[in-house]
């Protein structure tokens, strides 16, 4: 299914990839991305693959990966994640194709498209512009090992504290791995549930607004 996309101007410099939550598809971000109110950037929503989901008794929907169980410990899908990894990265090099290279690409995701952002964004062997990841956690956590090239990408991370689907804790524990890891990480709590608030949709931009100026200083002679 082809990727939804929209354009804040006729040329735009930066991308974002933004990756839905489980259950929904590449509509549900669309309103967030536009209220960003951010120059020059188009904004790509893929659709999950339709795929039975143990939790939910084997019931058929988009999923970037199975899920066995609320308990991560307990198992994770790993051939799952790395399969909506390699799709992120095709998308990646489409956006290289079209002349954004991957160093002015943002990867974001919402619950567990933001796990896939985040396991995709670490892993991928070109420079990223920044991840950002919303009301999820790190997938794989024991075992990530992030790609040199992007073991200094800035991380964002967002939780609601009262979200009822991934626990608070697991945010925080996610955040105090990435941060032992040595990755530079901006983190934001809100009094939500799982969800996404204007404080956040605020905060992001002016986090993207921030990457993309640095990106600036950088390729400044």
């Amino acid at each position: 299914m082809t990727p939804i996309e929209f354009e804040t101007s006729p040329s735009p410099q930066h991308s974002v990839i933004w990756l839905h939550g489980l259950g929904a598809d590449g509509n549900d971000f669309v309103p967030v991305a536009e209220a960003l109110s951010l120059p020059d950037m188009r904004f790509i929503f893929p659709h999950a693959p339709m795929r039975p989901v143990t939790l939910n008794g084997g019931y058929v929907m988009r999923a970037w990966y199975d899920i066995y169980t609320l308990d991560l410990s307990s198992g994770e899908d790993r051939e799952g994640i790395m399969a909506s990894s390699d799709r992120i990265a095709k998308l990646i090099a489409r956006e290289g194709e079209r002349g954004i290279p991957a160093h002015h690409v943002f990867l974001a995701g919402f619950s567990q498209g933001g796990a896939v952002a985040l396991f995709s964004g670490l892993s991928h062997a070109e420079r990223l512009a920044g991840i950002i990841a919303l009301s999820t956690y790190l997938p794989l956590a024991e075992t990530i090992k992030a790609h040199p090239a992007n073991s200094k990408t800035p991380i964002f991370m967002a939780h609601g504290r009262d979200d009822e689907i991934i626990p608070f804790s697991a945010g925080i524990a996610s955040k105090e791995r990435l941060l032992n890891l040595g990755h530079e990480l901006a983190w934001h709590d809100y009094e939500m549930g799982h969800s996404v608030c204007q404080q956040e949709i605020a905060d992001i931009s002016a986090w993207i607004s921030g990457a993309i100026s640095k990106i600036r200083e950088t390729a400044a002679p």
